[in-house]
């Protein structure tokens, strides 16, 4: 059952509080989107995404089904329970104003309103201000949608227009977690022109973790972070 949803405009930042329990759905509306977040505890907020863990503890270089996304204390924020588009980059980071200005030109809302070039770096410090945080809060973020993989000399290539219209990912949050997003180009993304795609967000109940549960059982890090959780909620 959906319990909220809305559309996020290409080139615009939200956050909100997603409970235990519940499922965040992200929807590419038209292909080619970007979705850059970040995760925070919000009952302590010096707890947020750690890229390295969650990506050396799962033994992968991308994201999608299955995979967990890690604080900086071995907790899970949420695990990856459906994905149709399966390589999520966590490595690439953002746009700083600069750099949109370097490739899509000046545009900033005095001037050019809701039709302005905003940044990833400073929507997520926009969203941040909202709960007491600043720059030296803000870590490695996820890019959802967007593929980046390796060359054979180690080059990072970003692959475009990789995400197609209605792929999606969901998310089953396992903590309590500020979610900070944005739909701001990937810093890799080629396009000439600056790239407004809008993605649909749903937050959804989420079914109780089971035994078999696929996200806990993929690797023993993974069952360890589920128990490490488990003791956070004891209040142990």
């Amino acid at each position: 059952m959906i319990l909220y949803q809305d559309t996020l405009p290409g080139g615009k930042h939200w956050s909100m509080r997603m409970r235990r329990g519940t499922s965040l759905r992200l929807i590419d509306i038209e292909g080619g989107a970007n979705v850059g977040m970040l995760f925070y505890n919000p009952e302590n907020l010096l707890e947020r995404y750690n890229a390295p863990d969650t990506l050396k503890c799962q033994h992968t270089f991308k994201l999608t089904r299955g995979h967990c996304l890690y604080s900086d204390m071995g907790r899970i924020f949420c695990s990856i329970t459906e994905d149709t588009f399966a390589w999520h980059d966590t490595l690439s980071g953002n746009l700083h104003a600069k750099h949109v200005t370097a490739k899509y030109g000046k545009r900033d809302y005095q001037t050019d309103r809701n039709n302005w070039l905003q940044n990833g770096h400073d929507a997520f410090l926009v969203e941040a201000a909202k709960y007491g945080l600043n720059q030296q809060d803000l870590a490695a973020n996820l890019n959802l949608f967007s593929k980046v993989s390796p060359d054979e000399n180690g080059k990072l290539i970003y692959h475009a227009n990789a995400s197609k219209a209605g792929d999606f990912i969901e998310l089953r949050f396992e903590m309590d977690t500020l979610v900070l997003m944005h739909t701001c180009p990937h810093p890799l993304n080629p396009a000439s022109e600056y790239p407004f795609k809008p993605v649909e967000y749903q937050i959804k109940k989420s079914a109780p973790v089971a035994d078999d549960d696929f996200c806990k059982n993929l690797c023993g890090e993974n069952q360890r972070g589920f128990e490490n959780n488990r003791l956070y909620h004891l209040g142990l």
